[in-house]
């Protein structure tokens, strides 16, 4: 399943960014250091052409260190792609932001030619969070819910560096069903896109394949069920999650357990990889051609039925002129014997 989740300030913002582009030196894309390669927006890659791209790997505290370095590496080395991880909340990284950024861009930098930065990213993955950082002052607000950030905004961080925000931009349809849920388990997606137990239980599932030693002692399990519902359900029992008569409540349960994984209590995690992203986007390519392929077999097959129907109409048509032709001949022999 596909997520369908584009706000109509979404559209708007893709059209300002459109129109904003030839005006960047650079693009600051904040991305989820959980989920880097879903967290970005392949339409945001697509409109900045050859503006180099700092791309700021947010929530670093969240994110399993190991799994973040296999990014780094799988980025490094491309002329237009700086990567590091960050936090909004770390003030050593906030002010390494310009040095990066001088970087990227070291042909300005002046008070004449200050660098233009444009900062953008999916709903809800720290952009007002490091505009406020970057400035010092609360100038964006700041919400847990997807799509806070509205209008766009230019300010002034130094006499050489400038920012403009574009608000979060997800794309109209996440092609890769994987990607949707993982945005979903961490949040980016808006909480009724998907169904909160299906989110739950495919959070669950990547636990007990990818961290079950941090899953098994946040829940104190002393076995796991290779069922993921099996295990929401022990999860719901063991932290409340109960309906009158002591059965689980499951939409409850996975409330408590998806808290959990987005506030970083079962512990860091990332829950993808450059390899495991390739293979998906094999598979999604894959899917589309095959689709694309039964189309078009479709559109051959019905070649013929219009080919038929056109032939009966022709008939249909040469009859009903017959018809006419042979009931104006009887009339007017009709009135010959009159």
């Amino acid at each position: 399943m596909s997520v369908q989740w584009y706000p109509g300030h979404m559209n708007k913002a893709r059209r300002e960014i459109e129109e904003v582009m030839a005006q960047v030196d650079i693009v600051i894309e904040v991305l989820d250091a959980r989920i880097p390669d879903s967290s970005q927006n392949p339409m945001l890659n697509t409109l900045r052409g050859d503006v180099p791209v700092l791309r700021l790997l947010n929530k670093k505290d969240l994110a399993d260190k190991a799994r973040l370095d296999l990014w780094l590496e799988h980025w490094r080395g491309s002329e237009t792609v700086l990567a590091h991880p960050f936090s909004t909340l770390d003030k050593a990284d906030v002010a390494r932001i310009s040095q990066w950024v001088g970087q990227m861009v070291p042909h300005r930098g002046s008070a004449e030619k200050p660098i233009r930065a444009m900062i953008a990213g999916i709903p809800n993955v720290g952009k007002s969070s490091l505009m406020n950082a970057l400035l010092g002052r609360r100038v964006a607000k700041v919400g847990d819910e997807p799509a806070v950030t509205k209008a766009q905004q230019k300010l002034k961080v130094t006499n050489g560096f400038q920012i403009l925000d574009t608000p979060g931009i997800l794309w109209p349809k996440i092609e890769n069903p994987d990607a949707s849920y993982r945005l979903a388990v961490t949040g980016a997606v808006r909480d009724t896109a998907i169904d909160y137990e299906d989110v739950a239980l495919v959070g669950v599932k990547f636990f007990i394949t990818d961290y079950l030693d941090a899953l098994m002692t946040r829940y104190k399990l002393k076995d796991v069920s290779s069922d993921p519902y099996e295990v929401l359900r022990v999860i719901g029992s063991k932290r409340g999650a109960l309906r009158s008569g002591g059965k689980v409540d499951m939409h409850k349960a996975a409330e408590v357990f998806l808290n959990d994984v987005r506030a970083g209590a079962i512990g860091p995690y990332v829950m993808e990889t450059p390899e495991m992203i390739a293979h998906e986007e094999r598979l999604v390519e894959e899917a589309k051609a095959k689709k694309e392929a039964e189309r078009q077999a479709r559109l051959a097959a019905a070649v013929p039925q219009r080919q038929q129907a056109s032939n009966r109409a022709y008939r249909d048509n040469q009859t009903h002129q017959t018809d006419q032709a042979q009931s104006t001949k009887h009339d007017e022999n009709t009135n010959d014997k009159q």
